[in-house]
């Protein structure tokens, strides 16, 4: 089974993003920050890492590139979902390491299709 991590510090986000995985057959971890988002991606090894980028303490895009950075994590695939929808929000998630960026809110075919996305791509 394919493990997503889901780092966000929203508890209905997190609900909404992990029913919608788990009914396609992911199977979930929840980080509720950038810190336990780490940690996490070090120790589960996700095939995928899903980041909101407003979070207390390390932000996404502070996670995103340490992850991206460290040679333990750098090949899992980070997706940046956030409310933040500028184009330059866009540029430095991408300058990051984020493969991919959803603005929320998430729609199911959006979230599937970046995943299938980064997964084979």
């Amino acid at each position: 089974m394919t493990r997503i991590l889901v780092v966000d510090d929203s508890p209905t986000e997190t609900h909404v993003l992990k029913t919608m995985l788990e009914k396609h057959g992911y199977e979930v971890s929840i980080a509720e920050d950038g810190d336990q988002g780490m940690a996490l991606a070090r120790s589960e090894r996700p095939a995928v890492i899903l980041m909101d980028i407003v979070m207390p303490g390390v932000n996404g895009f502070q996670a995103t590139r340490k992850l991206s950075r460290d040679p333990e994590t750098s090949d899992i695939p980070i997706v940046i979902i956030s409310t933040k929808d500028q184009d330059t929000d866009r540029i430095w998630a991408k300058r990051q390491g984020a493969q991919e960026y959803i603005s929320k809110p998430v729609t199911e075919d959006e979230l599937l299709g970046k995943i299938g996305a980064v997964l084979n791509g």
